[in-house]
C-alpha cells in the first residue's frame, strides 16, 4: 500500500514551476515504489498534456507508470505478473473514468492542445491549475486504493 500527500495546492505549485501532470503523479508515488523523485520526473517528462497532443491524460499515464513500477512484469513468460498489471491498469482506468468521465486530456479540458487558439483558452481559463490539480489528486487517491 502507498500513501500520497498530494493536495491540489501542491499540484498547482508544481504546475507553476513547470512540472507537468504526468510528472506530478509519478513523482508523488515513485519513492514508495523504489524510484527516486528526480528519475521519476525525468521518465514522466514527455507525457504531460496527453503527450502534448491531448490524448491520454498525463495524470493517467503517470499513474500507469506507477502501476508498472509496482506490478510490471519483466521476465519472459511471466503471464501471472502481466495479468495482475493489466487487472490493476483496468481498475485504475475504470475508476478515473468514473470520476471524471474520460481518460483523454482534450475531453477532460474541453480543448485540443494541438490547436493554438484552444491551448490559449486553456491558459486563459487557468485549467491546468483548476482542473488538472484535481485530476492529479484523483489519480493519486485511486492509486492509494488499488496498490497493495
Amino acid at each position: 500500500m502507498i500513501e500520497t500527500n498530494l493536495t491540489e495546492e501542491k499540484a498547482l505549485e508544481s504546475y507553476m514551476n513547470g512540472i507537468d501532470c504526468s510528472q506530478v503523479v509519478l513523482a508523488e508515488t515513485a519513492p514508495q515504489l523504489g524510484l527516486d523523485e528526480t528519475t521519476a520526473l525525468k521518465i514522466a517528462a514527455a507525457f504531460g498534456g496527453g503527450m502534448w497532443n491531448g490524448e491520454r491524460c498525463g495524470c493517467v499515464t503517470g499513474a500507469l507508470m506507477a502501476l508498472g513500477l509496482r506490478y510490471g512484469h519483466c521476465e519472459p513468460g511471466d503471464t501471472k505478473a502481466k495479468n495482475l498489471l493489466l487487472e490493476k491498469k483496468n481498475e485504475f482506468e475504470a475508476a478515473f473514468k468514473e470520476a471524471h468521465g474520460s481518460l483523454l486530456c482534450k475531453e477532460l479540458l474541453g480543448y485540443d492542445l494541438t490547436v493554438p487558439e484552444e491551448r490559449d483558452k486553456v491558459m486563459e481559463e487557468n485549467l491546468f491549475a483548476t482542473l488538472c490539480s484535481k485530476l492529479a489528486c484523483t489519480a493519486c487517491e485511486i492509486l492509494e486504493d488499488i496498490i497493495d
